[in-house]
């Protein structure tokens, strides 16, 4: 009884099983022709659309990010020192070369200039010299002078003298002693008139000494008004009416604000591209998408051993007086445009992990090729290395493609057009690869390779 009672039990139990395992089986198999989430089946057809590599104009760039400065600034120090009697400027007012800045009390400057012109008067008269003192102060010859004159004049008579005196001493007329006087007398007059020489050269130097002490009584009055050395805008004024301020006391500072100097270093890779001349676009912070321009003047010789870049400075136009020296500008420099360069759209290109790629359409078939990206340029990617140029592409559902799925013309069904492409949207690339629409050397432009 036992026996026959627990045979066909383990047999319902075994029946049961094995036709749930025949279910599950059955599941879990594929049909031919069926395929899974995300996967075609060796004998599906993949309708995508299609395109082609292109060829444009690619204007490489280079970034720069730097500090507008000015290219002049003058500290403005008086020469002279006095009591301050005007002040004729204040911050941020524009001046030009020559402009009055400071006035000083000028008495006592007055009065300096009357005594060097009183004395340097004294001195050309004792020369002979009567013409105005702003004329030329060459001195006559000293023959003409007058003190030279008469010693000149007495020397001569003294000579004829003792050459009489000789005569009648010869023939026992005149007497020794008249002749030993007469000798003396020229003697005392030749030495008179090379005294009154060496005192009209003396005279002549001295002329020199009271013309510089009066020209610079005159340079010192006029410095009583302190002007502008340069064209530009007060940024200092530390002085105030009424204070007495020394010789090459600060008085005023001045900035030129046109053009201004856009200073930046560029890393040392782009030593062989950049050369003045060239084109610069920047905008600040105060002008949001106002777009400035310049133009690279002057290129730096020689690296920043720290940073290693070297200094680019370009001239900017401010005619308007908008730019400020000290604002921060970030932009680019053209270097050089490329023609003919290789791309393919936007939506022929998959990245995934990092890694760039295109599908080949090669008679029905794609193969998945490997792409090295440049720049982007609007909706066209830049292609560095993986394609010859002649390729057609798949551009649509490139998440249902792999190298040898079959491909054919896309169709208008539900779901069938513009599946998403792996890694997400080629425009978030940037995260994987480095090579994000970023402006300069990897934005839209170009970028110097």
């Amino acid at each position: 009884m036992f026996l026959t009672r627990t045979r066909p039990r383990r047999s319902i139990l075994t029946l049961v099983a094995c036709a749930l395992l025949g279910v599950l089986a059955t599941a879990c198999t594929p049909t031919a022709g069926s395929s899974q989430p995300g996967r075609r089946g060796e004998g599906a057809v993949v309708g995508v659309r299609t395109t082609s590599t292109q060829r444009l104009a690619i204007q490489r760039q280079v970034d720069l990010a730097g500090t507008l400065m000015s290219p002049d600034q003058a500290r403005v120090s008086s020469e002279a020192a006095g009591i301050v009697r005007q002040v004729l400027v204040e911050i941020g007012r524009e001046v030009r070369a020559g402009d009055p800045l400071v006035k000083l009390e000028p008495k006592e400057l007055t009065l300096a200039l009357a005594r060097a012109e009183s004395a340097l008067r004294q001195t050309r008269a004792q020369l002979g010299m009567h013409g105005p003192l702003d004329a030329n102060d060459t001195p006559p010859p000293d023959e003409e002078i007058a003190s030279v004159k008469n010693a000149m004049a007495s020397r001569d008579d003294a000579r004829a003298s003792a050459e009489r005196a000789h005569s009648l001493a010869s023939r026992g007329i005149l007497s020794a002693v008249d002749l030993q006087t007469a000798e003396t007398r020229a003697k005392v007059g030749e030495a008179a008139y090379q005294s009154a020489v060496d005192t009209v050269r003396g005279q002549k130097a001295l002329l020199q000494d009271r013309r510089a002490a009066y020209d610079l009584a005159v340079k010192k009055l006029n410095d009583a008004v302190v002007r502008a050395p340069i064209s530009g805008v007060i940024a200092d004024r530390p002085v105030q009416v009424g204070e007495f301020i020394g010789e090459r006391t600060p008085v005023a500072t001045i900035v030129q604000v046109n053009p201004l100097k856009l200073r930046t270093g560029v890393q040392e890779r782009y030593a062989g591209v950049i050369a003045p001349g060239q084109p610069v676009e920047f905008r600040v912070e105060s002008f949001g998408d106002t777009v400035f321009h310049g133009k690279v003047a002057y290129v730096g010789p020689s690296l920043d051993q720290t940073m290693r870049t070297f200094t680019v400075e370009a001239l900017v136009d401010n005619q308007d007086r908008r730019l400020k020296p000290g604002f921060f500008a970030k932009g680019v420099i053209f270097t050089k445009k490329d023609e003919g360069v290789l791309a393919v759209p936007d939506s022929a290109v998959s990245t995934l992990a990092g890694v760039s790629s295109v599908y080949v359409v090669i008679d029905g078939k794609v193969t998945q090729q490997t792409v090295a990206l440049g720049v982007r340029q609007g909706d066209l990617w830049e292609i560095l290395d993986g394609l010859k140029g002649t390729e057609t592409l798949a551009a649509s559902r490139l998440n249902e493609l792999a190298t040898g799925v079959s491909v054919g013309p896309e169709t208008a069904s539900p779901g069938g057009g513009g599946a998403g492409r792996r890694g997400g949207r080629t425009g978030e690339r940037g995260r994987g690869t480095g090579r994000s629409g970023q402006r300069g050397q990897d934005g839209p432009g170009g970028r110097e390779p």
